[in-house]
């Protein structure tokens, strides 16, 4: 589908009346929400004691109850990128390659079985604190690089999915489309934090909900749609006009070639694992009143993300068997327009106001997703580096204030990324491939296996599993693998792209080595195989005072 038509040509004034409406009850909503949430707290004598305002910013006075939890933890990760996304990669290779989606479900799940409970049992304030109790301020804020690289990768995604579904709605172009849903989020997240964020969490996704299920039954009966819905044999690309173009014919499923089974298995379980730890997802966890509402709210979490990926899925079906020419459209052969699928359908497959409320629910998607990951970035920036290793002594009121500040310069480039991004299906891949890699192996250790992990295998670690992957290519950059792993696919003229699961391979790696170092050097230091002097990273010392279950001791200012 091309844009030569004349489609995004002109502002759809009606369309861009229904967006300020929406932009505006979302922004009121946010900014008065963190004063309605605290008038609506109960009074209790025996409360535990006030925390800083930073940190009641970060976490809404771990105050989170169920009912907001559910919403805000789902609304987090269904964003534009997600809906998006996940119709993009059906229209691509079928509903077996659309993974990102439902396994992040899962890794929810995850997250709530196998690391909610103590994480909030620790009465943590960002995901990064028990890196920094484990192997020291300075040398646990390394890790703030991957997870800022993921979180700011998925901010930009989502913005993007957004700038494109309004250009075809409304008419507006990508940038201006960025730069005004990023700033009413970026404005509302600085007023009230994660009480504002949570709050308007629970109005966007009942928009998403509501937008996508009442716009699907007008999609799928519409003239121009010629999938047979009813059929259980349905046929990707039935409509010939795409057909001639993309030569293939898979059915709904997709299908898993035997050379491509390393990568299918790869992205797999990069996403399962890799949709852990994010600071988005641990600060609702850490915003929870205890360890069991924490439990909760990721289980229920896990199957609201699954649900709300099964309309968009359908959609991405829905497109591929739509007749574009009946709208004055030609095919093409740009990957680009693969992500317009989910605003296309909107806009010429329903009548007008059922579109708009579909433009409502994908703006709320990105909103939800674009405020949580700003605030958990900046969360993680301002306490674990600026205050723990920058800043020690710096006041609560400093501290609130380049918080502050720190979501400001994170929206900005958030949206810089947006506007160059080109594929928002990529882009969601490269933030799980980052934190799997380089975050979760540590997280395991540091939370169950504590004394099997010391900074000398960290260091080993973290830069062989660093370099490996730079190594590996990276087809969404545009930069050749140096290093190819068997199965390699060499494209012509083009970027080749590695078919072994390279990804869990280095995660493993980066498992083993961390544990086998640590065991080596504290051996050798033990043992007096290295003289103790050598010990400049204090490996000793700290193996028998420090533990990562315990809340690091700080002075409150």
């Amino acid at each position: 589908m091309s844009e030569d038509n004349g489609e995004d040509s002109g502002l759809n004034w009606v369309g861009l009346a229904g967006m300020i409406v929406f932009y505006f009850l979302i922004f009121f909503a946010g900014l008065f929400s963190e004063k309605l949430l605290k008038r609506g707290k109960k009074e209790d004598e025996d409360a535990k004691p006030t925390i800083s305002n930073t940190d009641d910013m970060m976490l809404a006075g771990r105050d989170i109850n169920y009912f907001v939890g559910i919403f805000t933890m789902t609304a987090t990760w269904v964003g534009g990128g997600y809906i998006n996304g996940a119709a993009e990669a059906t229209i691509k290779s079928g509903i077996l390659w659309c993974q990102a989606p439902f396994c992040y479900a899962i890794s929810l799940v995850c997250g709530g079985l196998f690391f909610a409970k103590k994480m909030r049992d620790s009465e943590f304030v960002t995901m990064l604190d028990p890196f920094q109790n484990k192997y020291g301020r300075t040398l646990g804020a390394i890790f703030y690089i991957p997870a800022f690289s993921g979180e700011i990768l998925w901010s930009a995604s989502i913005l993007a999915a957004l700038g494109t579904s309004l250009r075809v709605i409304c008419g507006l172009n990508d940038e201006t489309s960025i730069i005004i849903s990023a700033c009413i989020a970026m404005t509302y997240t600085l007023f009230g934090g994660l009480y504002s964020v949570a709050f308007t969490d629970v109005f966007q996704l009942i928009c998403i909900f509501v937008g996508l299920i009442l716009a699907i039954p007008f999609m799928a009966s519409h003239d121009a749609v010629t999938i047979p819905l009813q059929n259980a044999n349905l046929t990707m690309f039935s409509n010939p006009n795409f057909t001639k173009i993309y030569d293939v014919n898979h059915t709904v499923l997709g299908s898993i070639s035997k050379a491509d089974a390393g990568v299918w298995a790869d992205y797999l379980i990069m996403m399962m694992c890799g949709g852990i730890p994010w600071q988005a997802y641990f600060q609702r966890v850490l915003s929870s009143r205890d360890a069991s509402v924490a439990r909760v709210l990721s289980m229920a979490a896990g199957f609201g993300c699954f649900c709300a990926a099964i309309p968009a899925v359908i959609i991405g079906v829905i497109t591929v068997n739509t007749d574009w020419t009946q709208f004055g459209l030609t095919m093409s052969q740009g990957k680009d327009e693969f992500k317009l699928a989910v605003p296309r359908t909107l806009m010429h497959l329903c009548p007008p106001v059922i579109s708009f409320i579909g433009l409502g629910a994908v703006s709320a998607a990105v909103m939800s997703s674009t405020d949580s990951s700003i605030l958990g970035i900046s969360s993680m920036f301002t306490r674990n580096v600026f205050k723990k290793v920058l800043y020690p002594g710096a006041s609560d009121c400093v501290t609130l204030w380049f918080l502050r500040g720190t979501v400001v310069v994170n929206t900005a480039i958030a949206m810089t990324i947006a506007i160059c991004v080109k594929s928002v299906y990529g882009l969601y891949l490269i933030c799980s491939d980052l934190v799997f890699i380089l975050l979760f192996p540590h997280l395991l250790l540091i939370v169950h296996f504590p004394k099997r992990t010391n900074k000398y295998g960290l260091i080993v670690g973290f830069s062989i599993a660093f370099i490996l992957r730079v190594l590996a290519g990276e087809p969404v950059l545009g930069y050749e693998a140096v290093m190819k792993w068997p199965g390699y696919n060499d494209v012509e003229d083009g970027v080749g792209n590695q078919r072994f699961p390279f990804r869990v391979v280095c995660m493993l790696l980066h498992l083993g080595l961390t544990i086998l170092f640590s065991w080596l050097f504290e051996m050798a230091f033990r043992r007096e195989w290295i003289p103790a002097k050598f010990d400049f990273m204090h490996v000793l010392k700290e193996s028998t005072k420090i533990n990562p279950g315990e809340r690091p001791d700080e002075t409150k200012c």
